[in-house]
């Protein structure tokens, strides 16, 4: 038995069709278009926009959400490609397994269920922010000792939501889609109405300079881990602000994009939906 082995496109088409292995078509592309933009538009964009702004590029934060916006665009053609050339659920396990062989497609299958773990949990904290947030000053009030507190005991809001999604997730994919349906329709109108309300108060003096100058990193010790990459890489210094925290910020909003390859994950169970 090798560890590179590969499975081919045939072999990976035949294990789909067994009908053990068969998922149900019960999404159509328009349910695949949602999701994406649903898991897109989550906490990172709500949350890191401004601590990037802030903390890293300033103003030109949009020039970073560009950068970012590329690369993802990139991988989301090679997934693209990868998905019309081996049409099986499976996203980058699947893709790999084709190519690289059987040792990195397991890797792969592991580091796309630790990323999916994480970013919930993430997402779930983030949650808990936003929910004791607007309850403070409330009957409802939830006790730091329960919440989103570097001194508490158990994040109990962050807990509850992620029962409340796996729920939604054990009622089936048609169901779990047509409530992400719901999801997303309401945060397109909270993105919208925050741009259009958003308008009379912008002050354009804010915006000069649109890059501020680059200024010394805070200082840490200078240890490795919190030294920016962009300046372990390219020797880019300081990299806050200007050109270098442009691409510093990058890195930081990218998360905002992570989602798009779901598509690629669940693209099998869009062809041929049932009538």
């Amino acid at each position: 038995m090798s560890l590179t082995r590969t499975k081919s496109i045939e072999q990976s088409i035949a294990d789909t069709e067994e009908p053990d292995h068969r998922l149900r078509k019960n999404l159509g592309a328009l349910d695949l278009i949602v999701f994406g933009v649903g898991v897109i538009i989550g906490a990172g964009i709500f949350v890191l926009t401004g601590q990037a702004a802030a903390t890293n590029a300033g103003p030109a934060i949009s020039l970073s959400f560009l950068v970012a916006g590329v690369a993802c665009g990139l991988a989301a053609l090679c997934y693209a490609e990868f998905a019309s050339t081996v049409p099986v659920a499976g996203s980058a396990y699947t893709f790999s397994y084709a190519t690289f062989g059987e040792l990195v497609a397991w890797t792969i299958g592991w580091d796309l269920i630790l990323e999916f773990t994480v970013g919930s949990a993430a997402l779930s904290v983030g949650f808990s922010g936003y929910l004791q947030n607007l309850l403070a000053g409330t009957p409802f009030e939830i006790p730091a000792s329960l919440g989103f507190a570097a001194d508490g005991t158990v994040d109990l809001p962050a807990i509850v939501i992620a029962l409340v999604v796996m729920g939604i997730l054990i009622g089936g994919i048609k169901f779990s889609s047509v409530f992400n349906q719901v999801v997303v329709a309401i945060k397109l109108a909270v993105v919208a109405t925050v741009m259009v309300a958003g308008i009379g108060y912008l002050v354009a003096d804010n915006f000069t300079p649109f890059i501020p100058p680059s200024e010394p990193t805070t200082a840490g010790g200078g240890a490795f881990r919190e030294t920016p990459l962009i300046q372990t890489l390219f020797g880019m210094e300081p990299a806050v602000f200007g050109v270098a925290g442009i691409f510093a910020a990058a890195a930081v909003v990218f998360f905002a994009f992570i989602g798009f390859d779901i598509v690629a994950t669940t693209a099998e169970e869009t062809k041929n939906p049932p009538a």
